[in-house]
């Protein structure tokens, strides 16, 4: 005989789930790109270690990520505007627009995230890096053999406690 507890709603950012037989926290971390402390986050009250047949959890989902193409992804904090965001990242307003044409831009949401266009060519002085799966900046600038500081710097657009496969970054020369 099987338990089936009332479904649940889940909140904003998760979807429901129905635990099947062999389902464990982790089997459905790795089925849905999420981690197990995630999971436990998102449904308090529900022993991981007693999960039964039929019962409901809410499974995190990442939100979609509008297209970036040769950009980087920023998530809105309280207080941000677009000109702010603009000024921080020294780009135009113009070009911010453009980067994010599905956005509100007088309607901005604390989590929300949007793209931050940077410059396709690196300036004089460095050189391209597309980032790779657990690159830091400062494991880059151990590669590279160059300061945290002189990387960050090159790279005012570029959140680097948010970085993406694929995004693309300037390394500074190595000066001799």
């Amino acid at each position: 005989m099987y338990y089936y507890p009332f479904v649940r709603r889940c909140p904003r950012g998760t979807m429901p789930y129905i635990i099947k037989a062999g389902d464990t926290y982790y089997s459905i971390a790795l089925r849905y790109n999420t981690s197990v402390p995630a999971l436990i986050a998102a449904n308090p009250g529900v022993n991981p270690n007693f999960l039964q047949i039929g019962q409901t959890i809410c499974v995190p989902v990442r939100p979609q990520l509008p297209p970036c193409p040769g950009g980087n992804y920023y998530t809105i904090k309280p207080g941000d505007t677009f000109y702010s965001i603009a000024r921080r990242y020294n780009i135009s307003l113009d070009d911010l627009l453009a980067a994010n044409p599905g956005v509100d831009s007088d309607r901005l949401l604390v989590g929300q995230v949007i793209c931050i266009p940077v410059p396709t060519e690196c300036p004089d002085g460095t050189r391209p890096y597309k980032i790779r799966r657990g690159d830091t900046f400062y494991s880059i600038a151990v590669r590279f053999g160059i300061s945290l500081d002189a990387l960050l710097a090159a790279n005012p657009g570029v959140d680097p406690d948010a970085l993406q496969v694929g995004e693309q970054i300037c390394v500074p020369r190595r000066r001799r």
